[in-house]
């Protein structure tokens, strides 16, 4: 064997590794990317390009495997299994020739600890390369490997959004862009644009805010002009409003009562240089120490403090804020084509869970805010139980509480794909 083919049937094992990790054993595909590397970056790039896309498509790619098996594997074959998801996927969205991909992945049944399983892997892929019309006839019948979403969740989009449900599901299966976020700080827009250009990197100037910036093409973040220096950052359009509407005022406390992993503070504090303070509470110690190495590169300064936001006896020094954002824990159903193994991980029954939690923080948090403070309440989701189902709630059993809204709706939800963003929930509410 080529010493390139021998590195070709090395990603395809990594990326199987990495596929049942999630599929199998139930972890993130981010958890499960740190635990594999490869030195070649054309490898390495190869390897994150399969590990997404075999879970965005998974449902398509389980569907086709069972259709492609002359009997079901058991149920303790799980690298094997994945093996065939990576397979299939790379026959259908990757530009690699088809016999080299299939000869890759027959190979790499021996790293995973499969051996006996080349065979079936090298019959399944060629069947699919046969019938492959066919499958994609019978397929049409199949909502769930159509979407490539778990039937649960198209209930879900279907019923809280009706005429957009398609728009959703075509946005969650497409990869997202690249937004950066330019400290206004240090440098405008344009003159970052410049920089862009200069490097031979195409951009363009988004909506959103001030300084927002988007990629035609994905790029590592150290190679980006000024990153390390912290003249930008990297987030997505739709995140980057919260410092808009939050709109905190020099002299103001502001809390942060989910922080990490901190490009909301940072951004509120590139935004208002005259904030007294800032205070950037998690729970998580670990992820909170990401957040004071984002301040560290940006050369912000504030308060980091450990705690959970849901009960604030344990931190709260007993002075209010002006400004509290509570970007709460959510479904984050509206960040599937970030992170594609949300559609894997996540049930139905989490939803009602997590609309207690924010229940919880929202009521927690409300009597931390000043009389005529604001209150901005975020969420990466598109579930209405957990935006203005909650939000509504939240008012109608809290008196002085006021909604910063002109129309019948409460907040502003933006949908995957709009504006090319992905999908937020914002609600303001002011304390009387």
């Amino acid at each position: 064997m080529s010493a390139r083919a021998d590195r070709g049937a090395q990603v395809r094992g990594l990326a199987a590794t990495v596929n049942a990790a999630v599929v199998a054993r139930g972890e993130s595909l981010d958890r499960a990317l740190e635990d594999v590397s490869l030195e070649d970056p054309r490898d390495a790039a190869l390897l994150r390009a399969i590990a997404f896309g075999s879970l965005r498509w998974h449902h398509r790619l389980q569907w086709q495997a069972e259709q492609l098996l002359s009997r079901p594997l058991k149920r303790t074959d799980t690298e094997l299994a994945a093996l065939l998801r990576v397979g299939l996927f790379q026959l259908q969205w990757l530009r690699i020739p088809d016999h080299a991909a299939v000869a890759a992945t027959v190979e790499a049944s021996t790293l995973i600890g499969a051996s006996r399983g080349k065979g079936l892997v090298n019959a399944v892929l060629r069947r699919f390369l046969r019938e492959r019309e066919g499958l994609q006839t019978r397929m049409q019948q199949n909502r769930q490997a159509v979407s490539s979403h778990p039937r649960w969740l198209l209930d879900l989009l279907e019923r809280d959004w009706p005429a957009q449900a398609g728009e959703i599901v075509a946005a969650n299966n497409r990869p997202p862009p690249m937004w950066l976020r330019v400290n206004v700080r240090r440098t405008s827009r344009a003159d970052y644009l410049q920089q862009l250009a200069a490097e031979g990197i195409a951009a363009e100037a988004a909506g959103g805010d001030a300084g927002a910036v988007v990629l035609a093409e994905p790029r590592p973040t150290a190679s980006l002009p000024g990153y390390e220096e912290g003249i930008v950052s990297v987030q997505d359009g739709a995140a980057q409003l919260a410092a808009a509407l939050l709109a905190p005022q020099p002299g103001e406390r502001v809390l942060d009562a989910c922080a990490a992993p901190g490009g909301k503070a940072a951004h509120l504090l590139e935004a208002c240089p005259g904030i007294a303070e800032l205070v950037a509470l998690d729970r998580d110690r670990q992820r909170l120490s990401v957040v004071a190495k984002n301040f560290l590169r940006l050369g912000l300064a504030a308060t980091t403090q450990v705690g959970d936001a849901g009960e604030p006896a344990g931190w709260w020094d007993g002075r209010p804020f002006e400004r509290i954002l509570l970007d709460a824990p959510c479904s984050a159903l509206g960040v599937i084509r970030r992170h594609p193994d949300i559609k894997v991980l996540r049930r139905p029954k989490d939803i009602p869970n997590i609309a207690k939690q924010q229940a919880r923080l929202l009521r927690a948090l409300w009597p931390l805010l000043a009389p005529g403070g604001r209150l901005l309440y975020a969420t990466c989701t598109v579930a209405k139980e957990e935006n203005e189902v909650q939000i509504a709630g939240f008012i109608a059993g809290t008196e002085d509480v006021e909604p910063d809204s002109a129309g019948p709706e409460i907040g502003r939800q933006i949908l995957p794909g709009e504006a090319n963003m992905d999908g937020f929930y914002y609600a303001c509410l002011h304390k009387r």
